[in-house]
């Protein structure tokens, strides 16, 4: 009877060590798929660049790339940081100048549109906030918000920012708490414009089909776009996340 009751509790003892490396296991590949679906969803999986000269052969160098295998789609896109204000609050913000069919190809972004839509995005002068941003902000869809681009024109007294009002047309919810109290949209010419980066990107972001089989398309896109193009993936950019061997 008394072995009896060993093997028992050793068996016991067995099994909620393996449920509890099964439960542990599970609940950190949820959160790795999880945090891979919100990066990803965002960011292009290879990001191209231009080194050395300003990038403005852009569409050209989009319509090469989008005839690659694997290409689902190329995105030009300015990028860059800018104070939000309202009659509430004010916050740093990190706006994202695309064109309305780009977004529409982000599910995560133009699938989670909680008020407002991106329809004439391109024509007019408004501006998508992230959900937190917005609340923050105590603005909703039809309020203006002030940007101010610490990046402005240079004057005879030095660089004087630049500021100017937008339309709020749109909130969206991409589910990650970071992501929606910092970023915004804001239709690509209105950011050369405003930038002060007429007829040029910062970058084309390229969405692949497979985004594990990113390691060869960096190499493609240099051979189809020209040697003064520069290009890192996903992987490269958030190797803290995914690489193990860190």
């Amino acid at each position: 009877g008394l072995v009896s009751v060993i093997a028992g509790f050793s068996f016991l003892g067995i099994m909620l060590g393996v449920a509890t490396l099964i439960i542990v296991m599970a609940v950190m590949n949820g959160f790795r798929a999880e945090l891979y679906d919100k990066i990803l969803g965002l960011n292009g999986h290879v990001v191209v660049s231009k080194v050395g000269e300003p990038f403005t052969n852009f569409d050209a160098v989009r319509d090469k790339i989008i005839e690659l295998p694997d290409v689902e789609s190329a995105m030009p896109l300015i990028e860059s940081q800018v104070l939000i204000t309202s009659p509430r609050n004010a916050l740093g913000a990190l706006v994202r100048g695309m064109r309305a069919a780009d977004i529409q190809q982000m599910k995560l972004v133009a699938g989670n549109l909680r008020i407002g839509s991106l329809e004439g995005f391109d024509d007019g002068e408004g501006i998508a906030l992230g959900l937190r941003l917005a609340n923050t902000l105590g603005v909703t869809v039809g309020d203006k918000v002030t940007l101010i681009n610490p990046r402005g024109q240079t004057t005879v007294f030095g660089r004087k920012p630049k500021l100017r009002d937008f339309t709020v047309v749109a909130v969206f919810e991409l589910g990650m708490s970071e992501y929606d109290r910092t970023i915004s949209f804001m239709p690509l010419h209105t950011a050369q414009a405003f930038f002060n980066m007429p007829d040029k990107v910062d970058v084309i972001e390229v969405m692949t089909r497979n985004p594990e089989n990113v390691g060869e398309l960096g190499q493609a896109i240099k051979n189809a776009g020209g040697a003064s193009l520069f290009t890192t993936d996903w992987k490269q950019r958030n190797e803290t996340f995914f690489n193990r061997n860190k």
